[in-house]
C-alpha cells in the first residue's frame, strides 16, 4: 500500500479527529475548572488554533490523496514484480526490434506519449516507469545505473520482451541505456540517445559551478512533506505543465508529477559518480547509434552559460563516437525535452533508424551530424 499517499494522509484525518475530541472534552472540563478566565481563554485559544491547524494538514492531505487516487486509476499498462516490486511498463505496437523508452531524471514514462502512438506503426514500443516514479514501486538504494539497467531487464523479463531491443533514453537515462547495453548486449539491436547525459558531466568544470550540493535529510523531508500535504497542487502543479501531449495524457502526467517520491530522482542523482563510472569506459563497436541533441542556440537563448552550452554540444558529439555506425541531429529551434518540442522530428527518424536496423539496404547517413 502506498504509505506517503493514502496511509500517512489516513493517519492525519485520525489525529486531527481525535484532536478534536480531546478538545471537546477539554472545553467541557474547564467550564467546571476554577482557574482564571484569563487561563481558561488562553488555553482554549491554543486549543483551538492547534485544531484548526490540523483539520486544515488533514483536509488537505485527504484531499490530494483523493484526487491522486482517482486519477492514477487510470494507469496506461501493466504492473509487473520485478524482485518483489512492482513495475509498470506500457507496451503498444508490434514488430522487432522493440523499442524501449527510458525517462529522464524525475520524469515517467508518460513524457514519451507524445510520440509512442504513431512510433508503434513502425514497431512495438514499450515505455517503463523506474523504480520509485509514475506507478513503480520504490525500492531501496542504491540507484546507480547498474541496478536500474538490472530492474529493466528484470521488467522485461517479466512482461516476455527478450530482443531484439533498441533502447531510446532521454538525458540521465543515457547512462542507464549504456549500461545495459554493456551488461545484457545479445539483446542490443541499437541506442537512441535523447539530449542525453554523459558519464561524470558533473565535474565539468562549465557544470561545477551550477551544480547544487545535495539537500540534507530535513530539507528532503520538507520537501516530501508539501507534496504529501498537496501544496504543489494548490499551486496548481498537479493540472497543467504538458501542453504538448493530449488533454487526458497531460492531465495524468501532471497528476502523476505530484505524486513525487523525493528520495527516487535524489537518489540517482547521487549516485550519478557511480553510475558514471559503470558506462565512462564502454563503447559500442558497429552497433547502430543514433543521438538527438537539442539546439544551442535556442539553450543560449533560454539564458544557459555559454560555457555549459559549449560543453554540453561537445558532450554530444562524443556520444556520437561510441560506435562507427552513429548519426548526429541536432533538433533545430528544440530545448532539452526533443519529445515535447519536436516530436514530429522524433516520429520521422526513429523509424529510419529502425529499418536500418533491421537491415535496410536504403542509404543512411552514417557519421554524420546534422541540423533539422
Amino acid at each position: 500500500m502506498d504509505f506517503l499517499y493514502v496511509v500517512l494522509p489516513a493517519l492525519l484525518v485520525i489525529l486531527a479527529l481525535l484532536w478534536l475530541w480531546f478538545v471537546a472534552r477539554r472545553f467541557r472540563s474547564l467550564r467546571v475548572s476554577r482557574r482564571s478566565r484569563s487561563g481558561k481563554f488562553i488555553e482554549r485559544l491554543g486549543l483551538s488554533l492547534v485544531g484548526v491547524f490540523l483539520v486544515l494538514v488533514a483536509a488537505s492531505s485527504a484531499i490530494n490523496a483523493v484526487l491522486l487516487h482517482r486519477a492514477r486509476a487510470a494507469m496506461p499498462g501493466q504492473l509487473y514484480l520485478v524482485d518483489g516490486h512492482h513495475m509498470r511498463l506500457d507496451c503498444t505496437g508490434s514488430g522487432s526490434p522493440v523499442l524501449v523508452l527510458d525517462s529522464g531524471l524525475g520524469n515517467d514514462g508518460l513524457v514519451w506519449s507524445g510520440v509512442t502512438s504513431i512510433l508503434a506503426q513502425t514497431t512495438r514500443v514499450c515505455s517503463y516507469d523506474r523504480a520509485g516514479m509514475g506507478w513503480s514501486d520504490m525500492v531501496p538504494p542504491p540507484r546507480d545505473a547498474d541496478h536500474i539497467a538490472d530492474q529493466l531487464h528484470g521488467l522485461l523479463a517479466a512482461a516476455g520482451v527478450h530482443g531484439p531491443i533498441v533502447l531510446m533514453g532521454h538525458s540521465i537515462a543515457g547512462l542507464y541505456i549504456r549500461d545495459y547495453a554493456a551488461r545484457y548486449p545479445a539483446q542490443i539491436a541499437g541506442l537512441i540517445f535523447v539530449d542525453s547525459s554523459s558519464p561524470f558531466q558533473n565535474r565539468d568544470p562549465a557544470f561545477r559551478s551550477e551544480m547544487q550540493s545535495m539537500p540534507s535529510p530535513v530539507r528532503v523531508a520538507l520537501m516530501q512533506s508539501t507534496f504529501v500535504l498537496g501544496l504543489p497542487r494548490w499551486s496548481g502543479q498537479c493540472s497543467n505543465g504538458f501542453p504538448m501531449l493530449d488533454h487526458t495524457i497531460a492531465v495524468l502526467a501532471s497528476e502523476s508529477r505530484c505524486h513525487l517520491l523525493v528520495a527516487s530522482p535524489l537518489g540517482e542523482a547521487r549516485s550519478f559518480d557511480a553510475s558514471s563510472s559503470q558506462t565512462a569506459t564502454t563503447t559500442f563497436g558497429a552497433l547502430p547509434i543514433l543521438v538527438f541533441s537539442s539546439d544551442p542556440a535556442r539553450t543560449l537563448a533560454d539564458h544557459q552559460p555559454p560555457a555549459i552550452v559549449e560543453a554540453w554540444t561537445h558532450m554530444q558529439e562524443k556520444l556520437a563516437g561510441l560506435s562507427t555506425r552513429s548519426r548526429r541531429i541536432i533538433a533545430k529551434g528544440s530545448p532539452h525535452y526533443i519529445m515535447l518540442e519536436r516530436p514530429e522530428l522524433i516520429v520521422e527518424e526513429v523509424p529510419l533508424f529502425v529499418a536500418q536496423v533491421r537491415g535496410s539496404s536504403q542509404p543512411y547517413p552514417w557519421g554524420t551530424t546534422s541540423t533539422e
